[in-house]
């Protein structure tokens, strides 16, 4: 599968973002009960802020996921780890479905892995999912992320883990 990424918008993009973070299958993502200007207000935010972007990621030019990056030295883990030169957060949502494709979760985090490295910047890449989220866990571990702790954010109790540039190479699954 390849995938391509542009900037979400977040008014045009609010009611497609709406229903896929409001689903039950996105628990994870902490907005069950948002109302769709919920959606819009968190999105503007985001584009408003110079460490963190939401992109959408396309395959055949349909929003087929949600990816986020973030600048972990400004936000979401300020304070509950040390940062190092490099490093960036990564979040992303692939949406619910009623017809699943094997294997799509697993093409979507490389392809935003793939993404991430090739700014030559990034060094390593952040993640902090719930604890409780075995499947991300698993799906981490494929592209090379390695655990470290858990962490106690202000919503929930995180595993913050690392990939390296070499891990993701060695983990093989880049194209």
């Amino acid at each position: 599968m390849t995938f391509t990424f542009r900037p979400l918008d977040p008014l045009k993009d609010a009611e497609l973002l709406h229903s896929w973070v409001t689903h039950p299958k996105a628990a994870y993502w902490m907005m069950q009960d948002a109302r769709l200007e919920d959606v819009e207000r968190a999105y503007m935010e985001i584009a408003a802020d110079e460490h963190h972007h939401a992109l959408l990621g396309l395959s055949d030019g349909v929003p087929a996921f949600l990816m986020e990056r973030y600048d972990p030295a400004h936000r979401e883990l300020v304070g509950l780890y040390e940062p190092r030169p490099g490093d960036v957060g990564m979040h992303f949502l692939t949406p619910a479905t009623d017809r699943p494709v094997h294997g799509f979760t697993r093409s979507v985090i490389t392809a935003v892995m793939a993404h991430l490295f090739e700014d030559p910047a990034v060094a390593r890449v952040v993640v902090e999912p719930d604890v409780s989220n075995k499947a991300v866990h698993a799906l981490n571990a494929v592209v090379g992320f390695v655990p470290e702790r858990e962490i106690q954010k202000p919503e929930k109790k995180a595993l913050l883990s690392f990939c390296t540039r070499e891990q993701f190479l060695a983990a093989g699954v880049a194209a």
